[in-house]
């Protein structure tokens, strides 16, 4: 089986819809794909009739954004979850609510010495997505400013650029509490990516796993190869579920369906932990 357990439609920052994205990875091969959109579940109904319709297996998820104390960027992935659990809902609402202001801001500076609005930027949204860096970087490419949306991240909307402004995101040991509370499985996507800016110290992880983290996504394309031994043994020691996963994104992003997968027994053992949604078409 390959199983990809990472990947976002266009109701967060992917660019395609979750029917296409579901098709994309039927046709790609994939017998179970995760939607992980960030900070929303709107996309589920989509994919779940699409998946039906194909005969691949659907993983309902969703990816958290968190941050810890010292202001290091964490990100949790959820899976099957109740979506409708209130004190989970607050939190994820105050987050994209949050991400919204944030971007009106930068949008804002970015205005006075690049041809970009946030009328440019809404164009380049869709119905029900929250509007993040992302979309501002692809109004970016839309103006000619940039070639793609790596440029722009790399160039002009990394953090400490002027035009970075900040936001609201979730302590990761309290996302941990929300995410069991909620019924669903807590797994810390991509922990030790250097490349995306400073990873979290061991007392973290150990936090996240004491909070009821049940796994780590450690293939994953960020994640170094010195990294992936490094978290595959504090796997073994704590009994975590190991994930691997594409973290695909559409063409947004240089990442392919199915190239990193995630092994069926640990697949099953987040089936057996996640009882507050329901998996589709898998057996």
């Amino acid at each position: 089986m390959l199983i990809d357990l990472h990947t976002h439609s266009y109701v967060s920052d992917g660019t395609e819809s979750p029917g296409d994205l579901v098709r994309a990875a039927a046709q790609q091969g994939l017998s179970v794909v995760a939607l992980t959109d960030h900070d929303q579940t709107s996309g589920w109904e989509e994919a779940a009739q699409t998946a039906l319709e194909t005969g691949i297996g659907l993983v309902p998820g969703m990816e958290i954004s968190c941050r810890t104390d010292n202001h290091i960027s964490v990100h949790l992935l959820a899976y099957l979850h109740d979506p409708l659990n209130e004190d989970l809902l607050a939190e994820i609402n105050r987050a994209r609510s949050s991400r919204v202001t944030r971007a009106q801001r930068m949008v804002e500076l970015l205005s006075e010495d690049f041809p970009i609005t946030w009328d440019t930027v809404q164009e380049q949204t869709h119905e029900d997505a929250t509007i993040g860096r992302p979309h501002i970087a692809d109004a970016l490419v839309a103006a000619g400013v940039v070639g793609d949306r790596s440029e722009a991240f790399a160039r002009i909307l990394v953090p400490g650029s002027r035009y970075y402004v900040g936001h609201y995101a979730v302590d990761p040991v309290e996302a941990v509490e929300l995410v069991k509370r909620a019924n669903g499985v807590p797994v810390f996507a991509h922990p030790l990516a250097a490349a995306r800016g400073r990873v979290v110290a061991e007392n973290v992880f150990h936090d996240m796993i004491d909070a009821g983290l049940a796994g780590v996504e450690v293939f994953h394309r960020d994640n170094p190869e010195h990294a992936r031994t490094q978290l595959l043994k504090l796997a073994k020691q704590e009994d975590l579920i190991v994930t691997g996963s594409s973290d695909y994104h559409g063409t947004g992003k240089p990442n392919r369906l199915a190239e990193n997968t995630t092994a069926r027994d640990q697949l099953e053992r987040i089936l057996e932990l996640g009882t507050g949604s329901h998996s589709v078409g898998i057996s």
